[in-house]
């Protein structure tokens, strides 16, 4: 259920802020049952009215009621929110916020939707901004929205929301508001969401915080500079540094910071010193992933600050390998040739690496892309890729070069997601562009490179990036783009685009099982892909890892040097005992002879040598009594610890630990042998403890896996 508010006493204005989806290619609307990214514009938008309310800026008296609703993982019905909402005192409004433009047909319905039952809308983001920003007239798509009675909403609001609010309480809002200023943000509220909201995500620890807006570079596809410009402006270190902590003990631990360019944020060394400060004076463990440029690592101080303030992963704009490729499209800050070294100091920090990567640049081919790719994986080694292809949104440069051309563009934008190819390549078709990039993830994301990244990893970054492959390696199967996937696809039946036709309950039902039994068999082969990953390369695997096999042979290895050393200490022991005895019968012959020649003197004299050279003897004796009884007492000891080595090492295979267990391919056999004698008919051949036992071990591995999955903080 979305967020709802105690219905208030007083006039108030009932606020629906509504982040849409988009169409898949059979028109239904793209919804999970766990979202992966939540949005950040949600969160700004729903703590600048929380702001407007405490201020006035709605009138004396006049509250605002926030219902937060994410269609990406929440089911989103104009006639149901009309009834529910609609009743009481409460003026009601809503407002369809971050909308891209592949969810502006989305977007456009839900607001036909609303104005046909009564309320009146809103919609922004960067399609609205972009498209007004960089056409000479108003675009057709919008245009007939605000004939149609919907209200656009250009630029940026953090000065302006409170204003627009009031109008909209007041009925008197306007066709368009133009908000051509960018506001100073450094004391605007920071992005904050209720609990509820995050519940609907996979990540509840997870916060977004957007430090800066703006770039200060010129990149032609690149809608951020046109619509949040190129001078870089940032909010309050102190103001950013307090909601973290504010936030850190309702669990709240792990931020994205969303800036396009962390790194030109002219208050990331502040920001940085903050957190670090956090981190080691305070023992706040906050951890975070950032945006920054390819020349970010050269920046004196950048990287070892990051690192100390907690960063685990950025996320680096390379876009190409191609120099030419760079030049065509005016992203001159990258240097293909400095790649290496950048990759280098960020790994030397500790900080896991992940690429932005663009295939559809005037010089790509098929082969080029495929040996970028090889590159990636083997020569700079990164650990995460994304993968886009060149979409010309409106608010780019491209964009606008396109329209002046006169260029064939693909009039849906449902499908300018960046994983449909909606323009003319000059060296690919269409088909061989969109097999190019479905080719790119399943090169990249392949188990032996994963296996390879993850051993690299350390114990800060291998659960963050364990399940960002988990989450990618999901949307692969689904053939859609990872930025904008979840947990487990739902599809409603009513809710489909205009122009697809309703299907019937059984039809639909039918269609969902065999979409969900497929979903489930995919889920099961990669299940236990990523649990033999895991096993593979999991950290701390444990002081006792050491197998049966290496315990016997340690034991016999033992057995033969305690029988060697018994042997020699029983030789030379013999050798000492028979010396001692001829000596002693030598002195006693040579002392009897003197005693009979010599007088009684004599005879003592002998006797007392005889005495001295018998306790001699059994001095020796004794000496090798003890050197036996010692090394057999160390070889017990060493025979006693054995068995303690082997109970530890059995130790780690009871049911809720997997030490000592490094792979389930021992388990993959006996399955595949049992399955083919099902198949075969031989049922009764399988040995039924034999069954028994590995049925318990896989319930065991599985045990293991889950729990070590889910309770892993996502850092």
């Amino acid at each position: 259920m979305p967020f709802r508010p105690a219905r208030a006493k007083r006039a108030a204005l009932r606020l629906i802020l509504i982040r849409p989806s988009k169409y898949d290619d059979e028109g239904h609307v793209v919804r999970y049952w766990r979202g992966v990214l939540p949005s950040n514009t949600l969160a700004a938008l729903a703590s600048l009215a929380r702001q407007a309310e405490s201020q006035g800026d709605l009138g004396e008296g006049v509250s605002v009621e926030l219902i937060l609703l994410d269609e990406i993982a929440q089911r989103v019905e104009p006639k149901r929110l009309a009834r529910r909402y609609g009743r009481g005192r409460a003026r009601v409004a809503v407002g369809l916020v971050g909308v891209q433009t592949n969810q502006f047909p989305r977007a456009a319905d839900l607001a036909k939707e609303f104005i046909d039952l009564g309320l009146p809308v809103l919609i922004g983001g960067f399609h609205v901004s972009g498209a007004l920003a960089m056409s000479p007239q108003t675009p057709p798509e919008l245009q007939e929205l605000m004939d149609y009675g919907v209200t656009l909403v250009k630029g940026e609001v953090e000065q302006a929301l409170g204003g627009i609010l009031r109008d909209v309480y007041e009925g008197r809002r306007k066709p368009l508001y133009d908000i051509a200023e960018r506001p100073d943000i450094s004391q605007a509220p920071i992005p904050a969401v209720t609990g509820d909201y995050m519940r609907k995500f996979v990540f509840p620890n997870m916060g977004t915080i957007d430090a800066g807006r703006g770039c200060p570079f010129s990149c032609s596809f690149c809608t951020i500079i046109n619509v949040q410009g190129r001078k870089m402006r940032n909010r309050s270190p102190r103001i950013i540094a307090e909601h973290i902590r504010a936030h850190y003990p309702k669990g709240i631990d792990y931020y994205f910071f969303t800036d396009d360019n962390f790194s030109r944020n002219p208050s990331w060394e502040a920001i940085l010193d903050e957190l670090i400060r956090m981190r080691e004076a305070e023992g706040l463990q906050v951890t975070f992933m950032m945006q920054v440029d390819a020349l970010a690592y050269r920046i004196k101080n950048f990287c070892e600050k990051a690192r100390r303030a907690g960063c685990s992963q950025v996320f680096i704009g390379m876009e190409t390998l191609r120099e030419n490729n760079l030049e065509a499209v005016g992203k001159k800050q990258n240097l293909a040739a400095d790649y290496n070294e950048m990759v280098e100091v960020w790994r030397g920090n500790g900080i896991a690496i992940h690429v932005g990567y663009i295939i559809g640049f005037p010089n790509d081919t098929p082969q080029t892309v495929a040996e970028d790719v090889l590159r990636l994986k083997k020569e700079l080694k990164v650990d995460q890729a994304s993968f886009f292809m060149l979409t010309p949104a409106p608010g780019s440069q491209d964009h606008a070069d396109l329209v002046r051309a006169g260029a064939a563009m693909d009039p849906d934008y449902n499908k300018f997601d960046s994983f449909h190819a909606v323009t003319d390549h000059p060296k690919m078709t269409r088909e061989e562009w969109s097999q190019a990039y479905l080719d790119a993830w399943q090169s990249f994301y392949t188990f032996d490179h994963l296996r390879e990244r993850l051993l690299a990893a350390s114990e800060r970054t291998y659960w963050g990036l364990f399940k960002n492959y988990v989450w990618y390696k999901m949307a692969v199967l689904e053939r859609t783009h990872p930025m904008i996937s979840g947990f487990f696809r739902l599809k409603d039946r009513t809710i489909r685009r205009p122009g697809f036709a309703v299907q019937g309950r059984w039809q639909h039902a039918r269609m969902r099982a065999r979409e969900i039994a497929r979903t489930l068999a995919q889920w099961a082969r990669m299940y236990y892909d990523m649990q033999e990953l895991w096993l593979q390369t999991r950290p701390r695997r444990g002081r006792f890892a050491v197998s049966v096999e290496e315990l016997k042979a340690g034991l016999a290895t033992l057995r033969e040097r305690g029988a060697f050393h018994a042997h020699r200490l029983q030789e030379a022991g013999g050798e000492r005992l028979s010396s001692f005895r001829a000596t002693a019968q030598e002195g006693l012959a040579r002392h009897w002879k003197d005693a009979t020649d010599a007088s009684a003197s004599f005879r003592a004299s002998a006797q007392k040598g005889l005495a001295h050279l018998q306790q001699n003897a059994r001095a020796g004796l004794e000496q090798g009594r003890q050197n036996l009884s010692a090394f057999g007492q160390s070889l017990a000891q060493q025979r006693r610890e054995a068995p303690e080595r082997l109970w530890r090492f059995w130790d780690g295979l009871r049911f809720w630990s997997a030490k000592g267990i490094y792979s389930r391919a021992a388990l993959n056999n006996y399955w595949r042998r049992t399955f083919a004698q099902i198949r075969r008919g031989r049922v009764f051949s399988i040995n039924a403890f034999a069954f028994l036992w590995n049925l318990l071990r896989e319930l065991k591995l599985s045990t293991c896996f889950t729990v070590h999955l889910i309770a892993a903080r996502t850092k």
